[in-house]
């Protein structure tokens, strides 16, 4: 990018971090990021004055310029024109479009006017990109992208989450939120944001002294995260306010407090380092989270001159001018670990830096959001019941023993046959943890005899709970009765159902021939289980024998009308 470009991106940057609070009170369904884009280019290629439209502008731009420079054209194709219709709009209602600007109305005619070439262009760009993708099969990367990796994350040993009250307590002690709500508290309510810069140099002055803050870059940042985590909030075309709740912080419901913290996690960026040069910063841009995938891919932790080393070489290789941006930044790794230190992602223990929970817990989720895989799990001694028994669908036999036996180091095997029949009447609907619960406690013999007592009292349970009693020979247990064995019958179809129609239909025809599968419909319809309607029906759509069809929508219409 060239110095022209960061330029003109550095004096657009106040007006779209205004328009950006705007937007959510004005005109939710926009897209600031293709709004940003739009605004850049019509600044390099028609205007010297970003408040200035006029309505020949409209068409270089959105059918020439745009259609070479958008990263996706298909969200563009969707979302561009009603982006670009609030942003003239919060211009005009801002006053920032200028006297020589034609009127609103007309540049707003004139992109409706656009809209359908300008999607043509959209789809011509997405069919050009398809061909790309399939000549090439791959995707430029850049620093920071974690598909690359996608191999390694994929092998990494399983990967062990502390739980939720360990994470919120951890987060309540996260230096960059703290400061996020102070500066919050100091802008206050129904802040005035400037047009050009959003304090003045006054208010910048005053807020560095107030925060303590080394200089106005940290200020920005901190501004940004504080937007981030939803403590500033716009509160009306121009002010800025804080919002009632962060004076608060650290909340007292953990929930609250996570849900916060990952507000917050894309704040990460923040950290890259930045320099005089533009483009010596974008050389940079990416290098925290390219810190942070490496040390995860480590083991979590890793001596600091052997990252230096493969960020150094990493940025060479993305950059051409990663060379010389590394040897300006003087010690690029300072800003990255300064801002992942005070998220609390990672702590540095002299010359090792290594992930902290949080970081962990963090990386796993931006895996997660860039759609690659990564096995991550509740550590051992985290793990509850549901949390096990939820997992150990997704793993093969010998995994799901292996964990099974290492939760059950932690436990009486009373006290784990009373967790696991607990945690599947959590949820009636859940079928699979059900099975899978009375599975394994039908693994613990004459301990459990306790636990299946009371689960005769749970509807889901009785039929498994009578079962297992009557194996064990306990003395006064009931016999399994029809309704019962039908209800066991009801969870087995719902489970092959959701492995899908011929796993399901197969399900079916293990009952027997049509006439006993016909015979049963007739009768199970009474039993109350929380998928029989949808059961019903999907036999009623799937089994080949039309008669059964039949025999399933007449069960079908019992059920619902009380026989």
């Amino acid at each position: 990018m060239t110095d022209r470009i960061e330029a003109a991106a550095a004096e657009l940057r106040p007006l779209l971090q205004e328009f950006l609070l705007w937007v959510p009170v004005h005109a939710p369904e926009s897209d600031p990021d293709l709004v940003g884009s739009a605004a850049l280019w019509h600044r390099l290629s028609q205007r010297s004055d970003v408040g200035h439209w006029r309505r020949d502008d409209l068409r270089p731009l959105m059918l020439d310029r745009l259609p070479q420079v958008v990263e996706d054209p298909d969200a563009a194709a969707d979302a561009m024109v009603p982006s670009l219709r609030s942003y003239l709009t919060f211009l005009d209602e801002t006053g920032r479009l200028t006297p020589a600007s034609d009127r609103l109305e007309l540049l707003l005619n004139e992109l409706d006017a656009l809209e359908d070439d300008f999607v043509d262009r959209m789809e011509d760009a997405i069919g050009e990109t398809e061909w790309d993708e399939e000549d090439d099969g791959e995707e430029d990367e850049g620093l920071g992208d974690f598909e690359p990796f996608a191999d390694e994350l994929a092998e990494l040993p399983t990967l062990r989450l502390r739980p939720d009250a360990e994470l919120a307590a951890d987060a309540r002690r996260v230096p960059l939120i703290a400061a996020a709500r102070d500066l919050s508290v100091w802008i206050g309510t129904d802040r005035k944001v400037g047009e050009s810069t959003l304090l003045t140099d006054a208010e910048v002055e005053e807020a560095v002294t107030a925060l303590g803050l080394s200089g106005p870059q940290k200020l920005w940042n901190l501004w940004n995260l504080a937007i981030d985590l939803e403590f500033v909030t716009p509160s009306g075309e121009d002010t800025v306010s804080i919002d009632s709740d962060t004076a608060a912080w650290p909340f007292d419901d953990d929930e609250d407090v996570l849900d916060a913290w990952m507000l917050g996690l894309g704040s990460i960026d923040y950290g890259d380092p930045e320099l005089d040069d533009d483009d010596l910063t974008l050389a940079l841009s990416g290098l925290t989270r390219e810190t942070l995938i490496r040390v995860l891919l480590s083991g979590g932790q890793k001596a600091l001159d052997e990252l230096r080393e493969e960020l150094s070489e990493a940025v060479r290789d993305y950059d051409d001018l990663g060379d010389a941006a590394w040897e300006a930044a003087g010690d690029p790794l300072a800003p990255v670990l300064d801002w992942l230190t005070g998220y609390g992602m990672a702590e540095v223990d002299g010359q090792t830096v290594r992930l902290t929970s949080l970081g962990t817990e963090g990386v796993v989720h931006l895996v997660d959001e860039a759609d690659l895989d990564i096995d991550a799990r509740p550590a051992i001694d985290a793990m509850t019941a549901h949390d096990l028994l939820s997992l150990s669908a997704d793993m093969s036999e010998e995994e799901a023993d292996a964990e099974f036996a290492a939760w059950m180091r932690l436990r009486e095997p009373a006290q784990a046959a009373e967790e696991l029949l607990g945690a599947a009447v959590e949820d009636e609907s859940d079928a699979l943890v059900r099975v899978q619960a009375a599975s394994l406690v039908g693994q613990l013999g004459e301990v459990a005899i306790p636990a299946w007592k009371k689960a005769l009292a749970e509807e889901s349970l009785r039929s498994y709970a009578a079962t297992h009693l009557t194996q064990l020979e306990v003395e006064g247990a009931p016999e399994p009765t029809q309704a019962d064995t039908h209800w066991l019958i009801l969870d087995m179809w719902t489970i092959s159902a959701g492995l899908g129609r011929a796993e399901f239909v197969s399900s079916l025809e293990d009952i027997g021939p049509a006439t006993d599968l016909i015979s049963l419909l007739d009768v199970i319809w009474k039993v109350r289980h929380p998928h029989l309607d949808e059961l019903l029906e999907a036999i009623a759509e799937a089994h080949p024998d039309r008669n059964v069809g039949k025999a399933a929508k007449r069960a079908l219409f019992k059920a619902r009308s009380g026989g």
